[in-house]
C-alpha cells in the first residue's frame, strides 16, 4: 500500500514538472529570434565563394609564372592557413566569422582558426602549459584520425600492390 502511494505521489509530482517545462519553452520561444536561414545562407556563399575565388586567381598567377599546379595549389593553401591564423591572432577573424558563418569556416581557414584560438586564450600561462598545451586540443584528433587513417590505408595499398 504504502508503495503505491509513493508511486501515485511521484506521478502527480512529475505532472507539474512536465506541464512548467511545456509552458517554459513556450515562453522561450515567445523571445527566441528566429534564424535568417536563406540570409545566412547566401552570406556564406557569397564569403565562401570570395574566398575560393581569390585562391585560385592566386592559383593562376603562380602558374602563369611557371609554378606546377601542384606546387602552386600547396602554396595557395598555405597563404590561406597563414592569413586566417593572422586574421584569428588579431582578432578580425571571429567578426567576419559572425558574419559569414559557415562561408569562412568550411574552407581550410576554419581549421587554421581551430587551431590558433585556443592557444590565443591561453597564452598566459604561458608558452609551453597554455600556447603548446592548447594548440592542438581542437585540431589534435583531427590529425591524429586524418594521419593514421592515412597511414592504414598507404599500407593496404602498399600490400595489394
Amino acid at each position: 500500500m504504502a508503495k503505491q502511494q509513493q508511486q501515485q505521489q511521484q506521478q502527480q509530482a512529475k505532472k507539474p514538472k512536465k506541464e512548467v517545462t511545456k509552458q517554459y519553452e513556450q515562453y522561450v520561444k515567445q523571445f527566441t529570434p528566429r534564424p535568417k536561414y536563406f540570409t545566412n545562407c547566401a552570406k556564406a556563399f557569397v564569403v565562401g565563394g570570395l574566398i575560393c575565388m581569390a585562391a585560385l586567381y592566386i592559383q593562376n598567377l603562380l602558374m602563369k609564372d611557371g609554378m606546377s599546379e601542384k606546387n602552386a595549389g600547396a602554396f595557395v593553401t598555405v597563404i590561406l592557413i597563414c592569413s586566417a591564423q593572422l586574421l584569428t591572432g588579431f582578432g578580425v577573424f571571429d567578426s567576419i566569422g559572425k558574419f559569414a558563418g559557415a562561408g569562412i569556416f568550411v574552407p581550410i581557414t576554419g581549421f587554421a582558426n581551430s587551431m590558433v584560438a585556443p592557444a590565443i586564450e591561453y597564452k598566459k600561462e604561458g608558452p609551453v602549459m597554455g600556447v603548446g598545451a592548447k594548440l592542438f586540443s581542437l585540431a589534435g584528433p583531427v590529425l591524429v584520425c586524418g594521419i593514421s587513417a592515412g597511414t592504414i590505408i598507404g599500407v593496404i595499398y602498399y600490400l595489394m600492390k
